[in-house]
């Protein structure tokens, strides 16, 4: 079925799912974005658009790409809409009950038993999200980076239930109708790119926390020290420090090593919904909430 996907479903609206949506749109592909209501729907209806927007307005699309885009794309509250999708990326909060929950309903909803029920969760097993399906083999972990429209790679991820042919599909969908570069990891807490990234991060967290050097000289050293193109602690703002906590926190359950805890300073800053760009403060202000 990998070169007969036309219909895809992003299940959540948010900054990821959002990003998804659109770079299907904009690859010819029948998008439907799920909500958990009419309200939400509107509100990442505006997401999209916005987006299209910038990139207009940066010289990156034309607008009348941004126009056939947003015409093709579907905002719903209803979860039931997307019956006769052929793919589904699921894009919700990455708390695993939620996510837990969406996959259940979606296994009673999906009509097509082909259909392949993607995640793109940050760290959780891929394999339990599965197993609240009746059709495992046909669940992958599909994981984007964010901002989604600019970051060329996808994570897939299988689980010992996943089918060779489930893989094929999705790969060559990533690769072919998305024009994504593709890596392929095990089902294990971070995949690769988080494994790697969030030890990095939350040193980072830790050096601000004790007072070693300022999150303005920590940034800046590793943009200009080691030719990164956004500090750590910029970039953890960017994905959201409630996310960065979250993959922390799978990494530390699953590994028990002490380089994947989150720091207090970190939880703390969850707690009080000091989230890095999205909330308008994180370690640095962004002068806007939301």
């Amino acid at each position: 079925m990998s070169g007969g996907i036309k219909r895809v479903g992003v299940v959540g609206g948010g900054q990821m799912g959002a990003g998804i949506a659109e770079v299907c749109a904009l690859a010819g592909l029948d998008t439907m974005v799920c909500e958990v209501d009419a309200v939400a729907a509107r509100a990442a209806r505006e997401r999209v658009t916005a987006s299209l927007d910038r990139a207009v307005r940066r010289g990156k699309l034309e607008q009348a790409a941004a126009r056939d885009a947003l015409a093709r794309t579907v905002f719903t509250g209803n979860l039931e809409d997307l019956a006769d999708r052929q793919l589904v990326v699921e894009a919700v909060v990455e708390n695993p009950d939620a996510k837990i929950e969406v996959f259940t309903a979606l296994d009673k909803i999906v009509e097509d038993p082909a259909a392949v029920l993607t995640t793109n969760t940050s760290s959780l097993p891929v394999m339990r999200l599965g197993r609240a399906t009746g059709r495992a083999d046909r669940v992958v972990g599909l994981h984007f980076f964010n901002p989604v429209p600019v970051l060329p790679l996808v994570e897939v991820v299988t689980s010992l239930h996943t089918s060779a042919a489930t893989i094929a599909t999705v790969e060559d969908f990533a690769t072919g109708a998305l024009g994504r570069t593709v890596i392929r990891s095990q089902d294990r807490a971070g995949f690769v790119v988080n494994a790697l990234l969030v030890p990095y991060l939350l040193s980072a967290i830790r050096m601000a926390e004790s007072g070693f050097a300022t999150a303005a000289d920590i940034d800046t050293g590793m943009e200009l020290g080691c030719a990164h193109p956004m500090g750590p602690l910029k970039l953890a703002d960017l994905i959201g420090l409630d996310t960065v906590a979250s993959i922390a926190e799978s990494l530390y359950d699953e590994f028990k090593e002490p380089l994947y805890a989150p720091p207090p300073l970190l939880q703390r800053m969850v707690e009080a919904g000091l989230l890095g760009r999205k909330s308008g403060r994180g370690f640095h202000g962004y002068g806007r909430v939301g």
